[in-house]
């Protein structure tokens, strides 16, 4: 049996869900979120409804059995996503490199000869709490995941000096460069 898939997702005070199916919905705090389960998995209330879901597959099949992880792993991202919420923290390192928000997006200034306007997709909010730090907050874990990953790739962290925009404590591996002949 999967040990992820095995344990039980434990519904916090304040968040609602519903099972209707295969349709899996949270409501929460921080916002609303669906997931429709693949149709061999089977999702349901462990003793009384709204305290604890539980996951179960029907045989031992591989395909079963990835699934079975799989979807218990998501529906415990969309609980806790509705509950918490979820946040990357972005780093911008470079000489006259910056952010800035504005409005429902971000300007950035990144040693182009353009800014880059980056407009907030919806449920993610963007915070600059100094021009040098990005804060990528929502509910859907992987919408926060992919947004901060966009915001990265406009100029990733190059090896020699370092400079770009990497996660919070991501370790950049710095090459030697050229050596001056003589």
């Amino acid at each position: 049996m999967s040990r992820i898939g095995k344990m039980p997702v434990e519904v916090p005070a304040g968040v609602t869900v519903t099972l209707d199916g295969q349709r899996v919905a949270a409501r929460g705090p921080k916002g609303e979120l669906e997931l429709d389960v693949r149709s061999p998995i089977v999702v349901g209330w462990q003793d009384e409804p709204g305290k604890t879901i539980v996951v179960t597959r029907p045989t031992d099949e591989k395909a079963h059995r990835a699934l079975h992880g799989l979807t218990r792993a998501l529906i415990a991202n969309i609980v806790k996503g509705v509950s918490q919420g979820f946040s990357k923290t972005l780093e911008i390192v470079g000489v006259g490199y910056r952010a800035q928000a504005r409005g429902n997006g971000l300007e950035l200034r990144l040693g182009f000869s353009h800014n880059i306007d980056f407009p907030a997709p919806d449920g993610i909010r963007l915070e600059t709490p100094n021009p040098t730090t990005i804060i990528v907050s929502g509910a859907d874990k992987q919408q926060v995941g992919h947004t901060a990953a966009v915001i990265r790739s406009f100029r990733p962290p190059e090896p020699y000096k370092g400079k770009g925009v990497r996660y919070q404590g991501e370790y950049v591996r710095r090459k030697a460069g050229k050596t001056a002949g003589k």
